[in-house]
């Protein structure tokens, strides 16, 4: 586990996905349950101003603006506890590190940050144990950019990068390590847009709602214990969702024979099979704290730096 610090500050990084909030080391769905008593059958939660927030209760609907609610702040706060639990830490000086998608960053940074920076200091109870955090700053990195910076000498030659996150796909291209700043997208193609489809197509066809978690785990392995009829209905579905990818990433330029493309985030699985691709020159990163890994390094070399200047 690494631990970057900078100033007596400790740099955490939180992932805020659009289905699940990623640490360096932690993941867990965005969705939460709020009490005004302390809950009986869970004790994944959170106690913070007054509240009880249980934590992994299914996902919150998808919206592009992360700060149109408190929930992001209260999850980053729990992202925080989680992190802090796994070290043995209840009292730290903390410096945020989160990101952006590739062409959001630059428009929704400033904002994102005040909404993250709300509060310099503080308190709560996690899993039985009182929390003092100081909020000492916060870093807004790109996506998909930051999963890759450690290293980025590797991608020699022209690269395509496709991170899949569940509402979003970021799209960059890579000249020999080196960004091509002209040639970044983010496009609304996540896997619960795969999802959706899948439920639609059940529910149209065969009058059943499928449940979610049932669904969720069907997109993570590309199985599910349901009748064989169910089965390949829901691979077929799934199959044109991966094909809508590759069509999307031909329409940025993609071209098998000039590039190598690179999958990651939750969605690199789906297309990995139900894809069709050619092996020698498409790889899977299925690391999903990779982006998360990534703010860390990124915001500690950025924030060593601003120190020697």
């Amino acid at each position: 586990m690494n631990q970057y610090r900078v100033d007596g500050s400790l740099i955490i990084a939180v992932d805020h996905g659009f289905g699940n909030m990623k640490t360096a080391n932690i993941v867990f769905s965005n969705g939460m349950a709020v009490y005004d008593t302390e809950p009986i059958m869970s004790r994944d939660y959170l106690f913070f101003e007054g509240k009880y927030y249980v934590l992994n209760q299914g996902h919150k609907p998808y919206a592009s603006e992360k700060i149109n609610d408190d929930d992001f702040y209260i999850l980053t706060i729990a992202a925080i506890a989680k992190e802090l639990r796994l070290r043995g830490i209840t009292r730290e000086r903390v410096h945020l590190a989160v990101g952006l998608p590739l062409k959001w960053r630059d428009v929704q940074q400033e904002e994102f940050k005040k909404y993250l920076l709300r509060n310099k200091h503080v308190e709560f109870t996690y899993c039985g144990s009182k929390y003092f955090v100081d909020i000492t700053g916060c870093s807004v990195m790109p996506q998909c950019y930051a999963a890759v910076a450690e290293k980025l000498g590797s991608y020699q030659g022209l690269n395509m990068l496709a991170d899949i996150g569940n509402g979003t796909m970021n799209v960059m291209y890579l000249q020999d390590g080196r960004t091509i700043e002209k040639k970044m997208w983010t496009e609304i193609l996540g896997v619960k847009q795969c999802a959706l489809l899948i439920h639609d197509a059940v529910l149209n066809k065969f009058q059943v709602e499928l449940d979610e978690n049932l669904l969720n785990s069907y997109l993570m392995k590309g199985r599910a214990d349901v009748d064989e009829e169910y089965l390949k209905f829901m691979e077929e579905t799934a199959k044109t969702y991966v094909q809508s990818i590759f069509l999307k990433l031909k329409e940025l330029g993609y071209n098998s024979k000039l590039m190598k493309l690179h999958f990651m985030g939750g969605g690199a699985k789906l297309v990995e099979l139900f894809g069709e691709y050619e092996p020698a020159r498409v790889s899977f990163n299925h690391d999903i704290c990779a982006n998360a890994k990534g703010f860390e390094y990124f915001c500690y070399l950025a924030m060593r730096k601003r120190r020697r200047a």
